[in-house]
């Protein structure tokens, strides 16, 4: 058993019984983007969330244990993944990178856009020409320090 494992009963289960996963993270009271991170093994439950999600899941005693461990964030399968929604955004941080980092530099000085005090929204906006995906990323300024 491990954290992998009960990962894709979740996926499973959330498969097998048609669930979304906007309706899952409303018993959390959390948003669906860190729900979400959290079923699919990038975040660490409470224990009382790893009880909500041990109930909607149908998850044994050991199952729910491995949620409330800390997980090996950023643990993709391979460097470069395969999947074409993923790898573009890849490709918008090699193409944009340079250009996020220089703007983010300019406004706020040496640092860094914190990934752990941080909020992601993603919402579909209709466009006449096709919908769109928008995603709002909010991360806290870290500022390197002199010593």
């Amino acid at each position: 058993m491990d954290r992998n494992t009960v990962t894709q009963k979740i996926v499973n289960t959330k498969v097998a019984q048609g669930m979304k996963w906007a309706d899952i993270a409303s018993n959390f009271e959390e948003s669906k983007e860190w729900v979400t991170a959290a079923c699919l093994g990038q975040m660490t439950f409470t224990k009382s969330q790893a009880a909500i999600a041990q109930k909607l899941f149908a998850l044994t005693d050991e199952e729910c244990a491995w949620l409330q461990i800390v997980p090996y964030k950023g643990s993709l399968e391979c460097s470069a993944p395969s999947d074409p929604l993923i790898y573009r955004w890849y490709e918008i941080v090699n193409v944009f990178g340079p250009t996020i980092k220089e703007l983010i530099s300019e406004e706020f000085g040496d640092g860094i856009m914190s990934a752990i005090d941080f909020s992601m929204d993603i919402q579909r906006q209709a466009d006449p020409k096709g919908d769109r995906v928008n995603v709002m990323l909010s991360g806290k300024f870290l500022p390197y320090k002199t010593w």
